[in-house]
């Protein structure tokens, strides 16, 4: 079925997509809470797949009673970025009458992410081998802090956790500051964007096999992926990545610049850019310099480097500085907050907030789609659900009714 945006300024053409959502007829069951599961979801969610989240009844998932301010409603703010075109059914899984009806969502599902420390799921009788016996084509990821092996597995799992024991705090911030964990949590984001490889993957192989499988994901794993360049570096040479503010280990100059102003951002990344910016800023000397004459030896000598063109840099405004590099073809940009990056001309151009419609806080900002699609564009065509929105509609969906429904109340699957 061809989704039907809410909003009709969300995607590309202001109209719904001419046909199906690319996810269209998929059914997963986001049993996940905070971060990682829940964006993992949304990402497939905004393609068109019929998310179903399950909730503890009462609380629901933990981000929505998180952030230490108030909306309109109970919802924070956190999630309803994350849990777009979601339904919400609450289910108590630590009941047999839950679990019921949890298997027979099971029956109907493609996809299962669920984030819990490794065991749980186990111990609640809903890991992938008890529900592989139900439906063998299910794919079923776990996504957790350390992995589902290994001598770490079962410590708690958090982003910072994360950064810190996978090298990135290692090379994060100034060579002689304390250490600083990535502005944004690289650990979380990341993990949920492999899932979705993992996962995509794996449906994929599912439509030629009918089989599923085990997808475990990790956001230790994730974060020391990232490290790619830096590894590289340790591998090819046996020095150890470490911190450098905004520099860069493979070029210089690369790094956040002062200006009369404050900061700005520039790079001149291979020799005919390094002469272009010598002969823009009038400092033909640099080039001669026998401290800088090649990368290497600017790598080398990166304090004198920067001192040296700060010198000039600190002449001009960082804008001046911005534009007139660009204008000689030498990458440079401005320092923006996230609200200048936001209410830029081009993130405005690009989308990347957009609003939508809640029932109970009425028009609410979202960070727009960050791939964009041709043919089928991501559509935002349901709100953050409410908690437990959905229950009543979804047990419908699966027949259960009358004295059925009466039973499964009575055992608790639908209360704290």
């Amino acid at each position: 079925m061809t989704k039907t945006p809410i909003n009709d300024a969300l995607d590309g053409a202001n109209t719904a997509p001419s046909r199906p959502l690319p996810l269209s007829g998929v059914r997963v069951l986001d049993v996940s809470q905070v971060m990682a599961g829940p964006y993992c979801c949304m990402l497939l969610a905004d393609l068109g797949a019929d998310v179903i989240k399950i909730e503890p009844p009462g609380t629901g998932d933990q981000t929505r009673s998180a952030m230490g301010f108030k909306m309109k409603g109970s919802d924070s703010m956190g999630f309803l970025n994350m849990n777009r075109n979601k339904r919400s059914l609450t289910l108590n899984l630590k009941t047999e009458a839950g679990k019921k009806v949890f298997f027979e969502l099971v029956k109907t599902a493609d996809i299962l992410v669920e984030n819990y420390r490794p065991g749980v799921m186990k111990k609640l009788g809903i890991d992938y081998s008890s529900l592989n016996a139900i439906n063998p084509g299910l794919v079923y990821a776990s996504i957790s802090g350390f992995g589902q092996t290994g001598p770490w597995a079962d410590r708690p799992g958090f982003d910072l956790m994360a950064q810190a024991m996978s090298g990135v705090m290692s090379v994060t911030g100034y060579p002689d500051g304390p250490p600083v964990k990535a502005g944004v949590p690289v650990a979380d984001i990341g993990c949920a964007l492999f899932a979705v490889y993992g996962i995509l993957s794996a449906y994929i192989g599912k439509t030629k096999t009918g089989k599923g499988q085990f997808i475990d994901a990790s956001l230790f794993d994730s974060a020391l992926a990232f490290s790619i360049w830096d590894t590289a570096q340790y591998w090819g040479t046996g020095v150890e990545p470490y911190k450098l503010g905004t520099a860069n280990h493979m070029s210089a100059p690369y790094q956040a610049m002062k200006a009369l102003d404050g900061y700005f951002v520039m790079g001149a990344t291979n020799q005919k850019l390094w002469k272009l910016l010598c002969d823009k800023i009038d400092r033909p000397e640099l080039f001669e310099d026998a401290r800088f004459i090649t990368n290497p030896l600017r790598l080398a000598n990166r304090l004198e480097l920067a001192t040296e063109l700060e010198k000039t840099f600190v002449t001009k405004t960082a804008d001046e500085w911005v534009d007139t590099l660009l204008a000689a073809g030498i990458p440079a940009g401005p320092i923006n907050t996230y609200p200048e990056a936001f209410d830029s001309e081009h993130g405005r151009h690009r989308k990347m907030r957009m609003e939508i419609d809640h029932p109970i806080e009425g028009k609410v900002p979202n960070i727009g789609f960050a791939v964009k699609m041709n043919g089928t564009p991501q559509q935002v065509y349901r709100h953050p659900p409410l908690l437990g929105e959905h229950t009543n509609e979804l047990l419908a969906e699966l027949g259960i009714a009358g004295e059925e429904l009466k039973s499964l109340e009575a055992g608790g699957a639908f209360a704290h």
